[in-house]
């Protein structure tokens, strides 16, 4: 199993964010969907320690999570926020520094290809990138680091029909070219029937479903 959560609670001023919230996340792809505020981002965030929980036990690949140290965990387990946030200069620029953080040989044309770019957005300004663009630009930016795992906070959300089915075509490709596990918090179940093999449901900080994708979302 690549996540196993047992139990786990976060707090934010005084109130439960997640409560007693149990789950398993195969290897493949996952998608973690409910409504607005059931806990979604903040489950993903778990995942690579950008937070820890205040209750409960977070395994990875049957370790501890919180054994392993944080910033070498995130170069094996990389999160694409919602928002945008690269670096200023060029999408080279950007995908350089992840490569080098994480001691990684980078192939930019590969991993621009990887991420759904051409070749030719590697000396593009990234202040000068469309949302979308901007969007791709980030997975590289992760990809650059060879992760074991993609963490994605609704790549789509903010992307017109034609960059979301780009980014998903992206995902897809991925998923085909290498051995690399996808989490995928979404609010659209058809996008997560689209990209997902296996769901988490969750509804106000509690998981209320999971397991096979055909199961959870029949």
């Amino acid at each position: 199993m690549l996540f196993e959560l047992q139990k786990v609670g976060l707090d934010r001023g005084g109130r439960a964010v997640l409560d007693s919230l149990s789950a398993s996340i195969p290897e493949g792809s996952t998608a973690i969907v409910g409504p607005s505020g059931a806990g979604k981002s903040t489950l993903l965030r778990l995942l690579n320690r950008l937070a820890d929980p205040d209750r409960g036990h977070i395994y990875y690949r049957g370790r501890p999570l919180d054994s392993y140290e944080p910033l070498r965990l995130r170069r094996e387990v990389s999160l694409v926020p919602q928002l945008p946030a690269l670096l200023d200069g060029t999408v080279a620029t950007n995908l350089r520094y992840a490569a080098e953080l994480a001691g990684e040989r980078l192939e930019i044309d590969e991993t621009l290809r990887r991420a759904g770019l051409d070749p030719s957005f590697a000396e593009r300004d990234v202040t000068k990138l469309s949302v979308g663009e901007q969007q791709r630009a980030m997975l590289a930016r992760a990809l650059a680091q060879r992760p074991a795992v993609l963490l994605l906070d609704e790549p789509t959300s903010a992307l017109d029909h034609a960059a979301r089915d780009t980014i998903e075509a992206a995902l897809a490709d991925l998923r085909r070219e290498l051995e690399i596990s996808i989490v995928l918090v979404s609010h659209d179940p058809e996008q997560a029937r689209r990209l997902g093999d296996w769901v988490v449901r969750l509804e106000s900080g509690r998981t209320v479903a999971c397991g096979p994708l055909e199961e959870v979302l029949a």
